[in-house]
């Protein structure tokens, strides 16, 4: 609280003479930079494709947005309102970061609020939806003029608010989703993927009916292929092909609910291989959501403060216990996003209410830099605050270059640009502290020897460039993510086992150019198979991302 007050209070001397804006640069670390006005759709969902171009959708049920489809293009619709219909309306984009060009995408069924992930193959596969889209998986492949795919029936049951993890044989779970406490796997290529499996867990989480608290559960592969699960404000550790729990972990300190519609978000911290380390400690965070009862208050316009309690829990320790600590800011749906350095940026949300039409207040417009290996004390900085308020259905996610974008905010039923938070259309960077501006250069990596595929295990070098002799260096491997209600399902950061040697093996360092060796992760456990982003980081910076892909042999 302390440090909140001595902030304002030097804005506020600040801008006695300079503009306000000035004084948050100033101020508070990170930029932020408007990208688009608007792409004519809301990005309620994001993911990044190995081509670096992200594909943004929102429902398709919402009536009218702002971007026209060819006529060729247009939708044939099936919606529970109305008869089959044509629609004209693009309710997903292909968005190119690097020239800010984007082109509209079809998508016939419902997306809303469904879930995703990339394949082993670079393809982005996403499940579920409301209405017709509720069993519908569809496809998209990264390629020059691609557009969606769509499997009518491609999933056992109906899959609304449910979540996705890869596993490391390469198939995706699907859990969870409304009144589903179950789960299942895509794609559907062996007789075991076209069962239905119970996962009671989901039931005994649920809140009410109405305001269940446990939607989007938070799911993490774990080291030893088991898949941890946070649902509400309970986890368990999950063997999902005995289908048995593995481990029952203690309830998270504090009445909060952490799930939808009491949003917090979750992610799991960097995973250490140095040293070969091929049982590596495993921790998992989450923070923010609000009291369960707090969505019932909202619809009736009360509206409570939201939660800044964090958890962390190691879940490869025998017995565990959740190490808790505060956000400087109340946070209900916040994003957050590993950042390659190893580092948590939160960001979009709200200080109160809960996720939901209309019922959320108070705009957080200040992200939070976390930095998992500080002292306790020192763990949280406040960013540098955007303008526009990111509220129910926004976004956010890691580019390739080491910026975040950040798109959507919708509130309301539909389209409304009138209201108290209106629809956001438009997209933003925001650029954490290590893309300031400095004389020392960001590292520039220019080899991947062998090549950029990758088997388990797999010694390879590097090389870069730096205007600097650095003092610190690790490498890190960072899974695209798909990002939707708070959650970036799927994300997940490796620092590798790497070191710094000279053209005839002697550890070495100079100005200009610097050799690196080092392995591939061992087992699929540490690294499912597909694309990742490399990075080298020198002294907290991180170069640009280079996309590499393990296979097995």
């Amino acid at each position: 609280m302390e440090a909140k007050t001595s902030v304002f209070l030097a804005l506020a001397i600040c801008s006695l003479f300079i503009n306000l804006a000035q004084c948050s640069q100033l101020i508070y670390q990170g930029k932020w930079k408007l990208l688009k006005r608007s792409i004519g759709v809301s990005a309620m969902h994001m993911a990044l494709l190995p081509n670096d171009k992200v594909i943004i959708f929102d429902r398709t049920d919402a009536g009218p947005s702002n971007l026209t489809l060819p006529q060729e293009k247009c939708a044939r619709v099936h919606h529970q309102s109305a008869h089959e219909a044509s629609d004209c309306y693009a309710h997903s984009v292909e968005f190119n970061p690097a020239n800010r060009d984007f082109r509209p995408l079809t998508i016939s069924t419902d997306t809303w609020c469904s879930s995703g992930a990339l394949s082993q193959d670079g393809v982005l596969i996403q499940s579920g939806g409301y209405d017709d889209g509720y069993k519908v998986v569809r496809y998209f492949k990264p390629c020059l003029d691609c557009d969606w795919i769509e499997e009518q029936n491609g999933l056992i049951v109906p899959r609304w608010y449910a979540s996705n993890q890869v596993l490391p044989d390469g198939r995706i779970i699907i859990v969870g989703g409304r009144f589903q406490f179950n789960y299942e796997f895509i794609p559907k290529t062996s007789t075991n993927d076209k069962k239905l499996y119970q996962l009671p867990f989901l039931e005994e989480t649920m809140h009410l009916p109405k305001v269940p608290n446990n939607l989007y559960p938070f799911l993490h592969l774990s080291t030893d292929g088991n898949l941890f699960i946070f649902a509400n404000d309970r986890a368990v550790l999950f063997d999902y092909v005995q289908n048995k729990v593995v481990t029952k972990f203690p309830v998270m300190p504090g009445g909060v609910s952490r799930n939808y519609p009491s949003t917090g978000s979750s992610a799991l911290l960097p995973i250490s291989l140095v040293g070969n380390n091929s049982s590596p400690t495993v921790e998992v965070l989450v923070c923010g959501g609000t009291f369960p009862d707090s969505n019932v208050k909202a619809n009736a316009g009360i509206y409570m403060p939201a939660s800044k309690s964090c958890g962390r829990l190691i879940i490869t320790e025998k017995n565990p216990n959740w190490e808790m600590e505060e956000m400087p800011i109340n946070r209900v749906m916040g994003d957050m996003i590993l950042l390659p350095t190893g580092d948590v940026l939160i960001i979009n949300g709200a200080a109160s209410g809960t996720a939901g039409w209309a019922v959320a207040r108070e705009p957080v417009l200040n992200p939070v830099l976390y930095k998992p290996n500080h002292e306790k004390t020192g763990r949280f900085e406040l960013m540098s605050p955007t303008t526009i308020p990111r509220l129910y259905h926004s976004t956010a996610h890691l580019l390739s270059d080491g910026r975040v974008l950040v798109g959507g905010s919708n509130p309301n039923v539909n389209y409304n640009f009138t209201t108290l938070y209106p629809t956001e259309l438009s997209l933003e960077a925001f650029y954490p502290p290590y893309l300031s501006t400095s004389s020392r250069s960001r590292p520039s990596i220019d080899l991947i020897k062998p090549g950029v595929d990758l088997t388990y295990l797999q010694k390879f070098y590097l090389g870069f460039k730096t205007n600097y002799v650095p003092d610190k260096i690790y490498v890190t491997l960072v899974a695209p993510s798909f990002t939707t209600h708070s959650f970036a399902m799927n994300q997940r950061v490796l620092v590798l086992d790497f070191s710094q040697v000279g053209k005839n093996g002697n550890i070495s360092g100079s100005k200009g150019y610097i050799n690196l060796e080092g392995f591939a992760p061992a087992r699929p456990e540490l690294a499912p198979p597909g694309y990742y982003l490399l990075f080298v980081v020198c002294d907290g910076v991180p170069s640009r991302g280079m996309w590499v892909r393990i296979k097995k042999l």
